[in-house]
């Protein structure tokens, strides 16, 4: 018995040894400090930081920093800036890069030129010090960036400019580095020059030419291996980080690269993206924010006035540089204070790349103690005045779009919007549950429904159990986007006309299917095909023919006949058209008239929706090949159509779709019926737009003539 307890109290000498006990007292960390702070209303974050201060060898000592705590912490610090990149909205990157590009700019240039003289004249360090102390301003790290993207507002402006100025600062200051560093070693010649620019070029053309063909290759090629696809991910981001080290820069600029990559082919309500932030978020980066806490030595304030003055110097010049570059950002892009505030929580955090630059300074002997010491203290206070400043910006943001949301007219039909999709092959349906939850809102509390109709037979009762099996797998498949799912099976007569009730009771707002199988006139008569379901279901209906997966897709092609947006179910449309594009990261193309585009650009605008609409004019719908001419074969075609009886319906229409399917059988191709009032309107906004009640009823009689003639012809 006593030799148990002596071997159990030497397993808890410190600091610990024993990594079973050690990874065990991090999770406990990692789970409880942010909920004992929550209380006292502190962010999370702060809770971690403070708990590796008093954990770390410079507090009690209960954990020595060694190579697997450096391990996991630099797997945290590349996750966050590799899921910074994932999320980032590249349509809203790409729209606002010039904002990025001057954000990045200001967040370099005003730490830069307050930080040198500082360093210079007020605490007297020579050039290549000075100098370098104050690039280690211009950086930052994106620790309150977890605080963004669990309210739900990365997709913000505001958060796009930060994390795109972040990338472009952090790499000017590591260049900076490496250029000082080769000044100090006598090495700053043309051969240099020359290697650094060739490092980075190769990198750059391995990183988005060669990994994203690589990886769209795999994802098509092992589509049912999900769990070889999280592995795949960080292979890539791993690899990414030590290319950019071998190029001459920090990992981090590999693994943002590595998100940006990745970003077009890993939708962001995927269960791919779901397994990538919830690893992350619940290990790797909390690892990472206690790893900070134990670099901060608090006994370093205590050891003299000098390194206290350093200290403070440093924080106030870190933090005011910051407060600057957000403040003229916000005077330029005439952002609100919030917005300020936001860029500067986000921008004002120091850790990685300022501990990289001062590290290197430090053992070059190009810094002394007194820098680094400053600079751990530095870090403390900056992380924790950047959490603070995040989360009360961030919390008001969400906010305020919550409450723009409930102003519009449509928000109550999309907040609680529900998604029905009739199963007719279990084969399609993983590909539709797919789709739906692309366009899905993440704000609605209900459930995706599954539903099957079941011939009334004898076998009824045992086809209902063989369905019940079958549709376990896609609870699965949405359980891991942590996405609900109900299961609904029914016995009728009429498919068409059960898929109708359904719709009605459950009070869906969105009905999708699955292509039609080839029809004859006979199904018509009896309404057992997809034309019984467009005329019974009164609800938004999808009919999709998904041939390829959706990373394939480059551009979405949006075909709007005129009239057809103003049904009342437009709205709920485009805005499932937007978060698609947004989705997979590929810019709208607006097939229509100049009238119809006008009146698209303007309910976007009001919905605020956040997607690049180009536009393609149609004059004449008569002529196919003006509409098909330049759609290719990695266009994802969404057509806008109509039921009989609405203000948009044209007989002329009705052949469009079974052109489509023939002449693009490789493409996506998804038919949308809008929900209708089927109230008719006056036609004077199109004046070019003629087809005669003339021209309807002789179309009308032609295809009941055709259909009989085939009935005929059969007998």
């Amino acid at each position: 018995m006593i030799e148990f307890f002596k071997h159990f109290l030497q397993e808890f000498e410190l600091p610990l040894s024993n990594p079973v006990l050690i990874f065990s007292l991090i999770l406990f960390i990692i789970l409880l400090s942010p909920i004992l702070l929550k209380k006292i209303n502190i962010p999370g974050i702060i809770g971690l930081i403070i708990s590796g201060v008093i954990i770390g060898p410079h507090g009690l000592n209960i954990l020595a920093k060694n190579s697997a705590v450096d391990l996991f912490s630099t797997i945290g610090l590349l996750y966050i800036m590799f899921i910074a990149g994932l999320e980032l909205d590249m349509n809203e990157f790409k729209a606002n890069r010039n904002k990025s590009l001057l954000f990045g700019f200001f967040t370099f240039i005003f730490p830069l030129t307050i930080g040198f003289p500082v360093c210079y004249y007020l605490l007297q360090y020579d050039f290549n010090a000075s100098f370098l102390t104050a690039s280690m301003f211009a950086t930052h790290t994106l620790v309150a960036y977890p605080i963004v993207s669990k309210l739900g507002i990365a997709k913000n402006q505001a958060v796009a400019i930060t994390v795109g100025g972040t990338i472009l600062t952090d790499t000017a200051v590591l260049i900076i580095l490496a250029v000082i560093m080769g000044s100090s070693q006598g090495n700053l010649n043309q051969a240099f020059w020359i290697k650094l620019t060739v490092s980075l070029a190769i990198f750059s053309a391995i990183m988005f030419l060669v990994i994203p063909r690589i990886a769209k290759w795999f994802f098509k090629k092992l589509e049912s291996e999900k769990h070889a696809h999280y592995i795949f991910v960080l292979s890539v981001v791993f690899f990414a980080a030590f290319l950019a080290e071998v190029a001459g820069v920090e990992p981090i600029i590999g693994a943002f690269v590595a998100g940006l990559a990745l970003n077009p082919l890993i939708p962001h309500s995927s269960a791919l993206m779901n397994r990538i932030e919830f690893i992350g978020n619940s290990l790797f980066i909390p690892f990472f924010l206690i790893s900070v806490g134990m670099l901060v030595d608090i006994s370093v304030i205590l050891s003299g006035p000098t390194a206290l003055i350093v200290a403070g110097t440093l924080s106030v010049v870190a933090i005011f540089g910051k407060w600057t570059a957000a403040f003229f950002t916000q005077i330029v892009f005439k952002y609100t204070r919030t917005e300020r505030q936001l860029i500067f929580g986000l921008s004002s955090a120091h850790a990685a790349a300022t501990l990289a630059v001062i590290l290197v300074g430090f053992k070059a002997k190009i810094l002394d103690e007194n820098i680094l010491n400053g600079t751990i203290i530095l870090i403390l206070i900056t992380c924790i005045v950047a959490s603070f400043a995040t989360e009360k910006a961030a919390k008001k943001i969400a906010i305020c779009e919550e409450e723009v949301s409930h102003e519009d007219a449509h928000s109550d039909q999309i907040l609680d919007e529900h998604i029905l999709i009739p199963l007719a092959k279990t084969s399609a349906t993983a590909t539709l549950l797919d789709f739906a939850l692309l366009i899905k809102d993440k704000k609605s509390s209900n459930p995706v429904t599954l539903l099957t109709i079941v011939p009334n037979n004898d076998q009824a009762e045992k086809n209902i159990l063989k369905y019940r099996k079958a549709v376990d797998k896609f609870v699965i498949q949405a359980s891991a986007s942590e996405v609900k799912i109900n299961t609904i099976a029914r016995i009728d007569h009429n498919p068409a006309s059960g898929i109708a009730r359904t719709s009605k009771e459950i009070m869906s707002d969105i009905v999708i299917v699955g292509w039609p199988r080839k029809t004859g006139f006979l199904d018509k008569i009896f309404g057992e095909n997809v034309d019984s379901i467009i005329n019974n279901v009164d609800k938004s209906l999808f009919i999709c023919r998904f041939q390829k997966t959706f990373i394939e897709e480059k551009r979405l092609v949006f075909i709007c006949p005129p009239f057809s947006e103003r049904g009342v179910g437009f709205h709920l449309l485009l805005q499932k058209i937007c978060r698609l594009s947004q989705e997979l990261s590929i810019p709208i193309i607006i097939y229509a008239e100049y009238k119809t585009h006008q009146t698209i650009q303007q309910i976007a605008a009001n919905l605020k929706l956040n997607a690049k609409l180009g536009f393609k004019s149609i004059m004449d719908w008569d002529d196919f090949e003006s509409i098909s001419d330049e759609i290719k074969p990695n266009d994802l075609i969404v057509f806008n159509l109509s039921r009989k009886g609405s203000v948009s319906y044209q007989s002329i229409f009705d052949k469009l779709p079974q052109k489509f399917e023939k002449s693009f059988d490789d493409n996506n191709l998804i038919l949308v019926y809008a929900q209708d009032d089927r109230k008719g309107t006056s036609m004077d906004a199109y004046e070019d737009f003629t087809a005669t009640p003339l021209t309807k009823g002789l179309e009308a009689i032609e295809q009941i003539g055709r259909g009989l003639g085939n009935i005929l012809k059969k007998g």
